[in-house]
């Protein structure tokens, strides 16, 4: 029953959609990352353009889910497809008018403003195809589609950008998104029903906000502070990684884009192996050890710097960088999926999805703190990326070791 669920026409053109909407988005993101860092050779614009770019999804979000629930997700879904195929063709037409630059800043930021409501419509589809057993192997099914596509899609965007340029990379990205509302537009989905008389967005916004910070600040202080140290470590992670990698790999080291395609790619791949030890060290994995994956994370960092500080060839440093990169990647994860589901735990059932909801916007805003503060430190101190590294690698290594006696008694409270 289960497996002829998703074998339904509704169910399979939506995982289709995504794997064309998804290689079309990311492979144009990867390109675009590219042709800025080539363009300019500003890590601070690189990373400010990233931070631009994530800032509408954090804000919007809410307002995305609240769309989902009351307008007819299949012609949103189509619009915002369709919508987001005619902005890249816009965009990718700016190009050789000189106006590179702000043409793909606009680009980013309207994507980042339809990725807020495209999110939400698909994650709300799948419980209305799917019911049961079915249910929670479709989304398994949609969560592993996305995880593919964030490994392949900076390799092969690389691989394009390198080969062929930036204008072919837009005009396959209008094609993957004009064939994703193509794909949509044979969904059938019963339109939702009618809601009860409205309170007002802003009071609606605004209660649930509160409750999930009333919770988090007065009942389960605990949560918070873990919930904080992952925002923390994600900062360190994301900031080095997103914007220490590519800025290294391309500007620093002057290597292609294909190699830093794989490296983005490796750090997919590790992601996942994070994601693996924590289901495989389940039964043994406690609070405590946290400390010392937070700790770990700090000592992968200060090789990275020490890489620059001695003799060698730039494919060797690039190795260095890329192997202990990955390494801090699993500990993140690591770090990232105990956190979350240490405070499910502690979380009714009430609360779930606002106390989820606060989790993630938080843990998004680590994202582009990270990107300006490293962005700017890497222009800073381009020629001596060193003292990037040792500094935040005792930092991190500080708070890890600190943080010991916190996470004992999370294990003594059965955290």
């Amino acid at each position: 029953m289960a497996n002829s669920a998703l074998r339904s026409r509704n169910f399979v053109l939506l995982v289709l959609g995504q794997v064309t909407s998804l290689l079309g988005n990311l492979s144009l993101r990867f390109a675009l990352s590219m042709y800025i860092l080539e363009a300019t050779g500003s890590a601070t614009l690189f990373s400010g353009l990233l931070a631009l770019s994530m800032a509408p999804t954090i804000l919007l979000s809410p307002f995305g889910g609240m769309l989902a629930d009351r307008a007819d997700r299949r012609k949103v879904m189509v619009a915002l497809d369709a919508l987001s195929g005619l902005l890249v063709l816009l965009a990718g037409l700016a190009l050789p008018l000189g106006r590179g630059i702000p043409a793909i800043a606009v680009l980013l930021f309207a994507l980042s403003v339809l990725a807020a409501f495209e999110s939400p419509t698909v994650q709300a589809c799948v419980p209305q195809m799917l019911a049961g057993e079915a249910l929670l192997r479709g989304n398994a099914i949609v969560s592993q589609v996305q995880a593919v596509a964030s490994l392949v899609t900076p390799f092969l965007g690389g691989l394009f950008y390198a080969a062929f340029g930036l204008r072919p990379v837009f005009a396959a990205a209008v094609l993957c998104f004009l064939l994703t509302a193509l794909l949509e537009c044979f969904l059938r989905l019963a339109p939702p029903e009618a809601a009860e008389g409205p309170r007002g967005l802003r009071a609606i916004v605004r209660e649930d906000l509160q409750a999930s910070f009333r919770f988090l600040v007065r009942e389960e202080p605990d949560s918070l502070r873990l919930l904080l140290l992952a925002v923390l470590a994600s900062l360190f992670v994301t900031g080095t990684a997103v914007v220490g990698l590519p800025y290294l790999v391309r500007t620093v080291l002057g290597l292609s884009a294909e190699l830093y395609g794989l490296a983005e790619s490796a750090l997919g791949v590790a992601a996942v192996l994070g994601g693996a030890l924590v289901a495989a060290l389940a039964k043994r994995l406690r609070a405590r050890h946290l400390a010392w994956v937070l700790t770990g994370v700090g000592l992968c960092l200060a090789p990275c710097g020490l890489v620059f500080l001695v003799p060698a060839s730039a494919l060797a440093r690039y190795a260095v960088l890329v192997l202990l990169f990955c390494a801090c990647q699993i500990g993140g994860s690591v770090f990232s999926t105990y956190a979350v589901t240490a405070i499910q735990r502690r979380t009714p059932a009430a609360l779930m999805g606002k106390v989820m909801a606060c989790v993630s916007t938080l843990a998004m805003c680590a994202q582009p703190l990270g990107q300006i503060a490293y962005g700017a430190l890497f222009d800073a101190f381009s020629a001596r990326v060193a003292l990037v590294f040792l500094p935040s690698a005792l930092l991190v290594v500080c708070i890890g070791l600190a943080s010991g006696r916190f996470f004992r008694r999370l294990d003594r409270a059965n955290f």
